[in-house]
């Protein structure tokens, strides 16, 4: 008998089946003497739509909600309904013993392979591999040690009921906003308290009364320090106060009250889960969390050289310590061969820092698998990612970075000023980052004294003698809160226990997809949609306290803690309350992207929608569907006739160019480039054949083309 290996995607189904041995290579699977390996294309199955328990349900009446099925059906996908066939088909053979779950070793990755098993009504022996990388060294001890699928049961459970919570909340909140506003409005149990937290920053932000405030530093002659009140605060936001003081103390003598001289030690941070890996990554490249989640995704399923990606835990387990160093020569190249080769001369200093089982739960940290790295490989994006991983894993093997630091106190008739600094004893593993000292809190201290690491302060002693030269005043404004940008976001999403770490980047989109938010640089605004759409809403649904309350459910659920009946029967609750909200609701929505055009063929004014090819006008009556670009993309490729630059369009058969005036239409190939008549001339000499089916210049041209294309 053979075992059925099922995989979540064909190139993790591909280098499962090569080091298995499974040869035979077909159109939707692949066999050997005691495998076949064959794949999903992410869901396969999913959760019946509304009609298909009622055909009621196809047209979206308020009248019929909330739609809460006693029982939920599963159905499978139009799209990938080929490769369930495939699925279905093996599992059915006679000669297949036993199922081996290889899905991501996640909670979705085990739903989308239970969700196969039960449409196809599997009923044999089935076992879970469970691996945190896709090393052959790590495929192969993973199916050396096979763990029993029942093992798996509690985490299918968490994850059905959050696919089931999240239809029945999402699915019946949105249809009511949208019927009883005749808008598409969505709202969702994670994506809507989300969306509340940048509102409510929003409206700190707007609410702000910025005022202006003055500060006054002294000089010593040796060093500078910054006045400050009794209360810690050195802005002055009377300006008589300002002059006055510096009336009093300008060249008067004063003593040095007090100097605190401290040794601080800061150990190395821990290694990275997905969220901080995502926040380091926003900060320092600009990556969105969907971008660093997909480069990261490359790295560990194409590349191979970084462990599982959507982890929640920062620490490693006690079996992995033997791998340590393995690990550590596989990344000592490059500009990491110096930070690296001393730590292989001498036993690893592994500590609690680094591995405590008792906070790993399903995967461990993110770090370099024991494949060696060609750089040179890489792209761009993946070299920086992979930059900070080997960086922050090299770190945990550092010292901690020490230094001296010192406070001095300054009074002057009876007013103190202050100041302090920093001297280096140890870089420690701050090396590893070129010795800087900066950290994030630098960035975000008040304006109104330099960074202590900055100071070099010269030898003072309490009780000595100091005059104070002249004072110095600057100007300043309060300022408001800071817009979220991603990296904040997550840290309040991982605060408040909004979605998971695999979850969140997919949130963060869903909410600029559908208009409620955009990135403006590296910040997040609500749009005029969001702000009017977190008005309407239930206040139970917009804020994070709500949600956070059936993450821990699920969370238990998943440890075998609760039980999935009493969290599914709060949310069929749930989901009737809200309902309800929304049917009673006397809220008005006016569309915030009104724009000035008509909609030719039913005269309704069109609405402004941002896709990624640019904006689109959209008609939004329901039986029309009109829509045209509301803006031109202008190519650098003038029209013969008019000289006019020519506008970029998208067709069936690529881009291409055209001036509308004239009539002329040029097409460009896949990078954008014109392709003119005597390069076109060119490739039908070069690859046209005598046997070429069709004989005019476009049948030439496009054979000529295709084999341009096969040559590449």
């Amino acid at each position: 008998m053979k075992a059925l290996v099922l995989a979540e995607k064909p190139s993790v189904a591909r280098e499962i089946a090569r080091v298995l041995g499974c040869g035979n290579k077909q159109k939707s699977y692949m066999e050997g003497p005691k495998y076949i390996v064959t794949w999903a294309l992410g869901h396969l199955v999913g959760l019946a739509e509304p009609e298909d328990y009622n055909s009621k349900y196809a047209s979206w009446a308020l009248e019929d909600l909330p739609i809460l099925p006693d029982k939920t059906k599963l159905k499978v996908l139009r799209e990938t309904g080929q490769q369930y066939k495939a699925v279905q088909h093996l599992m059915n053979r006679q000669d297949v013993g036993e199922l081996i779950i290889a899905t991501d070793a996640a909670r979705e990755g085990e739903l989308l392979a239970r969700w196969i098993m039960n449409m196809a009504g599997w009923r044999k022996p089935f076992k879970r591999l469970w691996i945190s990388s896709q090393t052959d060294k790590a495929i192969k001890e993973g199916f050396a040690s096979l763990r029993p699928g029942k093992d798996f049961d509690r985490l299918y459970e968490s994850a059905r009921c959050r696919a089931e919570a999240d239809w029945m909340i999402g699915l019946n909140v949105t249809r009511a906003l949208t019927c009883k506003f005749g808008a598409p409005l969505s709202a969702g149990r994670v994506q809507t308290p989300t969306l509340g937290m940048i509102m409510d920053r929003e409206n700190e932000i707007t609410s702000f009364r910025s005022q202006e405030y003055e500060l006054l530093s002294a000089d010593f002659g040796s060093f500078q320090a910054g006045w400050r009140a009794a209360g810690g605060d050195g802005r002055i936001f009377d300006k008589a106060k300002t002059a006055a003081l510096k009336e009093k103390l300008t060249g008067r003598s004063g003593k040095i009250a007090k100097v605190h001289k401290s040794e601080k030690s800061e150990p190395h941070p821990l290694a990275y889960d997905l969220t901080e890996l995502q926040r380091d990554a926003n900060k320092k490249f600009g990556f969105s969390a969907k971008q660093t989640s997909s480069v990261l995704q490359r790295l560990y399923e194409q590349h191979k050289l970084v462990t599982y990606p959507r982890t929640d835990s920062r620490y490693l387990t006690a079996d992995m310590t033997g791998t340590l160093k393995e690990r550590l020569e596989s990344v000592a190249v490059g500009p990491y061969a110096p930070l690296a080769r001393p730590l292989l001369r001498k036993p690893l200093p592994v500590t609690k820092r680094i591995v405590d089982d008792s906070k790993v739960s399903d995967h461990h940290a993110i770090i370099p698998t024991e494949e060696t790295v060609l750089l040179n490989q890489l792209s761009t994006e993946e070299r920086k990612l992979y930059d900070l991983i080997v960086r922050r894993f090299i770190s945990l093997f550092y010292p901690a970075a020490r230094y001296d630091a010192v406070a001095v106190t300054v009074n002057v008739e009876g007013e103190s000023f202050y100041i302090k600094g920093t001297t280096v004893k140890d870089a420690g593993w701050r090396e590893v980052y070129g010795g800087d000292m900066s950290s994030d809190e630098d960035e975000d201290d008040a304006a109104d004294e330099p960074a202590a690491g900055s100071v070099k302060l010269p030898e003072l002693r309490e009780g000595e003698s100091v005059k104070l030269g002249r004072c110095l005043i600057r100007s300043g404004r309060t300022q408001p809160p800071k817009r979220y940008t991603e990296a904040s976001l997550l840290t309040q999403m991982e605060k408040h226990g909004l979605g998971t770490p695999a979850t969140r980047a997919d949130i963060i989109e869903k909410l600029v997809s559908s208009d409620t938010i955009e990135r403006q640089g590296n910040s997040l605004h609500p749009t005029g949609k969001g702000k009017q759409l977190i008005g309407i809403v239930s206040a139970q649904l917009r804020t994070p306290e709500l949600t956070a309350r059936w993450e821990a459910d699920l969370e238990r659920i998943a440890k075998g803690q609760g039980r999935p009946e009493p969290f599914l029967q709060g949310i069929r609750s749930m989901a009737q309350e809200l309902v309800a909200g929304v049917k009673n609701s006397s809220a008005e929505y006016k569309p915030h992207n009104v724009s000035n055009s008509h909609c030719p063929e039913c005269g309704t004014r069109l609405l402004e929608k941002k896709t990624k090819r640019g904006k689109l006008l959209v008609c939004p009556a329901d039986d029309c569907g009109y829509t045209r670009a509301g803006e031109k993309r202008l190519s650098n490729r003038r029209c013969p006739q008019c000289h006019k630059k020519m506008e970029l369009k998208e067709g069936k058969a690529g881009m291409f160019v055209q001036c509308l005036g004239c009539g002329i239409t040029e097409t460009l190939d896949k990078d954008h480039k014109h392709v003119n008549k005597r390069e076109q001339q060119k490739l039908v000499q070069q690859y046209s054949k005598q046997e070429s089916a069709g004989t005019s210049l476009g049948d030439l041209l496009k054979a000529a083309m295709e084999a341009k294309e096969k040559g590449k």
